[in-house]
């Protein structure tokens, strides 16, 4: 509830300084329009922003990082299996096709 508050807060706080322009003419009526933009766009750089500060300061958990690791490595060994199979399965076409065309491959 407490955040919802400060951003309702700075919300009303730039839509009264928007006015605020608007009303003084400060900014020239051409750029007043670009205010909202300008806004979102800078919300949605604070968002990354915040998101990263997130990731860079993410707490580890020893356990779960144990688990991943231990995920990633069975994956990294099935994947490199797989390769070599796939690897292995086309050196052996490689070789019938060669041996169709009468090329010496060397000895099996």
């Amino acid at each position: 509830m407490k955040h919802i508050v400060k951003i309702m807060a700075v919300v009303v706080a730039i839509s009264a300084f928007w006015v605020g322009l608007l009303q003084t003419s400060i900014v020239s009526q051409d750029y007043t329009w670009l205010l909202p933009i300008y806004f979102i766009v800078s919300l949605g750089c604070y968002g990354l922003l915040m998101v990263g500060i997130g990731l860079m300061q993410f707490p580890t958990c020893p356990q779960e990082a144990l688990l991943l690791q231990q995920v990633l490595y069975l994956r990294f060994y099935y994947n490199l299996l797989l390769y070599v199979i796939v690897l292995d399965e086309d050196i052996l076409e490689a070789k019938d096709f060669l041996k169709q065309r009468d090329v010496d491959v060397g000895s099996d």
